[in-house]
């Protein structure tokens, strides 16, 4: 799993929320896979364990992740990714409002406008 965090990004917690978020809902991490511990994700990013603890907590809330005593982290078996053609439509969304110079909130926004 790669993940990142920069200064620029925003709230480290966020970030990895969203990331981790993004790669269930388009499948690149699947029903029952094992998430890296606490400890082992905050080493490898340069966080405070409690950083991936709130990003795990929040995951844990929206239903994508379950933690077990003893077993770990792992993706719920409730997480359903998003059908191949969504996922390749947002891509295709994110890149082109790159493209233009818009804000994800802008791109949002746009995303919103057409529901």
């Amino acid at each position: 799993m790669i993940l990142s965090v920069t200064p620029e990004g925003g709230s480290p917690a966020r970030q990895i929320h969203d990331q981790i978020s993004g790669l269930i809902t388009t499948g690149r991490l699947g029903r029952g896979e094992r998430l890296p511990s606490v400890r082992q994700l905050a080493a490898d990013l340069a966080v405070a364990p409690g950083t991936v603890a709130k990003a795990y907590r929040s995951l844990e809330a929206d239903g994508l992740l379950v933690t077990r005593v003893g077993s770990g982290t792992r993706v719920s078996d409730e997480a359903a990714p998003v059908s191949s053609a969504v996922a390749q439509a947002a891509r295709h969304l994110a890149t082109a409002a790159r493209d233009e110079g818009l804000s994800l909130e802008d791109a949002l926004r746009v995303l919103r406008s057409t529901w």
